[in-house]
């Protein structure tokens, strides 16, 4: 007698199958997931936990926030083909390094770094709300 599976059997997606944006956000957040990993790790090993607040930043707006983002596009394709969603990649993208390079660079004893914090907020900020729109639009 052959064994009855309830399991579906795996498949590989297609290419195609996500929406850039999602496929884009999907795979920055693992390097941030990463990153972030790294950096604490390097903390812990060092005892010296002077850029928790960059770890934060990194694990929360990049891995956390970027997957989460991504699965949304996933989720709701009609949200990623927008011209917000287009702002939202591009805003964070380059918004979220900018913030915790400078961040790290302010902790680290640079003050001149301050404003770029300020930058590097503003952009992320913007492309959220560019996702929070594109998103609204099609709830």
């Amino acid at each position: 007698m052959a064994a009855i599976s309830f399991d579906p059997p795996l498949r590989r997606a297609r290419p195609g199958a996500l929406p850039w944006v999602a496929r884009l956000q999907l795979g920055a957040a693992l390097l941030w997931m990463l990153a972030g990993l790294a950096l604490g790790l390097a903390m812990a090993a060092s005892g010296d936990f002077a850029l928790r607040s960059v770890h934060s930043h990194v694990q929360l707006l990049g891995w956390v926030t970027l997957c989460l983002t991504g699965l949304t596009y996933a989720v709701l394709p009609d949200a990623a083909v927008s011209m917000l969603a287009r702002w939202h990649v591009a805003l964070h993208n380059i918004g979220l390094p900018v913030m915790v390079t400078a961040l790290a660079a302010h902790h680290s004893g640079l003050p001149a770094a301050e404003p770029f914090i300020a930058l590097g907020s503003i952009l992320a900020f913007g492309g959220l709300v560019a996702f929070a729109l594109a998103v609204r639009r099609v709830l």
